[in-house]
């Protein structure tokens, strides 16, 4: 049976397999450009023959390779910072305070500040190093494609300068888009049809920035100094911008394909499973999914444990965050006076709500802990799910996070007594004031709209447990037991635990919606 790649070499070999393909439309790309800027230049120049017939093809070939060396950098700076997930940045005060602190206070650096402000300054430092790369790699690629044989040092001056600054406002607008998160796509294509999906959307880009560059360029091009000024014809002039705004528009084409593939080779699906091969799947009796869940449910049940703490980690995290916001917003709106803010007028922090960006990250755990908690019903011979309590920490937190989700899209749910029963249940939920605080009035922006396929993902992600226990559940519930079996004992990330009890009753009547 053949052993499964580690996740770093996975990531390794995509990044290697690349840095080959961006390689291919680089080259066709470049050598479309020369063939187009020689038939501009042809009228502008010039038919002498050079003193040295070998001087233009040993000038080509160093252009040829300048260029791709420039797509080189640029490549490797998106894996400086390319992470699928969208991390919060040091501020640059808070940057140059710590540059301070490391120059003239020994030790001040590994006192004062916290692992959460050291691995933003890192990843801050890291994104400066993005836009100092791509600046270069703007600066090399512009003269590789635009600078002629016998081109002076204005001419490469002036030139390379709006190269620079192209660079630098794409590696601005690169970095304020928030492009270096990974798009994980919901179904999966092959790769070539998901890259040729994403040509016409790069094209187009790239013609508005080849617009908007050439012309800041140009504008900045006056403040250079004389020396540097090209001094030519008007004829001359409208020929070098013509081949200016094509080879910026190809350059920026370039760097948006390597931005599509990087994305597209990133994200694609790896099955950790044997070859497919007739002896292989003889050994596993022809089927891999039970070949591969079965490492799971192993005896000591550690490895079940250690994959649903990872699942769940995401997911309680999520509903900490929103918990601590909502607490907060009770608290502020407390000092305020009722008759100027009423309680549909209440917001929540921003930064509470920025998780909820992260969405195919809480679906996938979600799913992956609901799918294993239905698999080990008939696949855990050891009852290790069971018996670690990995299922009641499943049912717990889904509950709770879905609980979180319903609060801050401003459902209004709290304990209800015993006094009002409702159905077999015997349990009833009622408002709250915590309820209040959350979207308001504006529950058609983008952060309703995600919170909301959070909410539907949680709930059919317990569903699809409770459907696959419920004959335990209800005799655990008519006995008494259920929330000692399925709801954990201590404190959830949000919520009383008496509140998840009702919450599991409701999905046990297939009432919750």
């Amino acid at each position: 049976m053949a052993s499964s790649s580690p996740p770093g070499m996975v990531v390794h070999n995509r990044f290697l397999g690349f840095l080959i393909w961006q390689s291919i439309p680089s080259t066709v790309i470049f050598f479309i450009f020369k063939t187009l800027s020689s038939t501009i230049s042809s009228t502008s120049h010039s038919t002498a023959k050079p003193p040295f017939p070998f001087a233009p093809s040993v000038f080509a070939f160093v252009t040829f390779l300048t260029f791709h060396l420039s797509q080189l950098l640029f490549s490797f700076s998106l894996s400086l910072i390319s992470s699928p997930h969208p991390h919060r940045l040091a501020s640059p005060l808070q940057l140059a305070l710590g540059l301070i602190r490391f120059l003239f206070v020994p030790g001040g650096s590994d006192s004062s500040e916290s692992p959460e402000s050291r691995v933003r300054a890192k990843l801050s430092v890291g994104f400066l190093l993005f836009l100092a790369a791509v600046a270069v790699s703007g600066f090399v690629a512009v003269v590789s494609v635009c600078v002629k044989f016998g081109d002076g040092v204005g001419v490469i001056g002036a030139v390379g300068f709006r190269g620079f600054v192209m660079g630098l406002l794409y590696g601005l607008y690169y970095v304020y888009y928030r492009r270096w998160v990974f798009e994980f796509p919901i179904i999966q294509r092959p790769p070539f049809f998901s890259f040729k999906m994403g040509l016409p959307s790069a094209i187009t880009r790239s013609l508005k920035l080849s617009c908007l560059a050439s012309l800041f360029s140009a504008f900045l091009v006056v403040f250079l100094p004389h020396q540097l000024q090209n001094q030519a014809t008007i004829g001359k002039v409208i020929a070098e911008q013509i081949i200016f705004y094509i080879g910026s528009f190809l350059v920026f084409l370039c760097w948006e394909i390597s931005h599509h593939l990087h994305q597209v080779l990133h994200t694609k699906r790896f099955v950790f499973a044997p070859l497919k091969d007739q002896q292989q799947q003889k050994q596993i009796q022809n089927n891999v999914d039970t070949w591969r869940r079965a490492a799971f449910f192993e005896e000591s049940g550690e490895t079940y444990k250690r994959v649903i703490s990872v699942c769940l980690r995401p997911l309680e995290q999520l509903a900490s965050k929103l918990g601590e916001g909502l607490e907060s917003s009770v608290e502020k709106s407390s000092q305020i006076s009722n008759q100027l803010l009423s309680p549909t007028d209440q917001r929540l922090d921003p930064k509470y709500s920025e998780p909820l960006n992260n969405f195919q990250l809480y679906a996938w755990c979600a799913w992956t802990a609901a799918s294993l908690t239905t698999c080990s019903h008939r696949e855990d011979r050891f009852g290790v799910a069971q018996l670690s309590g990995s299922n009641a920490a499943v049912i717990s937190t889904l509950i709770s996070c879905l609980l979180a989700i319903e609060t801050y899209m401003g459902k209004k749910t709290n304990l209800q007594s015993a006094q009002h029963f409702m159905g077999s249940t015997g349990f009833k939920l009622r408002t709250s004031s915590v309820g209040n605080i959350g979207m308001g009035k504006k529950r058609a922006g983008p952060l309703h709209s995600k919170a909301y396929a959070i909410a539907d993902v949680l709930r059919n992600s317990i569903y699809h447990i409770v459907s696959t226990f419920h004959d335990q559940m209800a005799s655990s519930a008519k006995k008494g037991l259920l929330e000692k079996d399925w709801i954990i004992s201590d404190k959830p990330p949000f919520g009383e635990r008496e509140l998840l009890v009702q919450k599991l009753h409701l999905f046990l009547d297939f009432r919750a919606s």
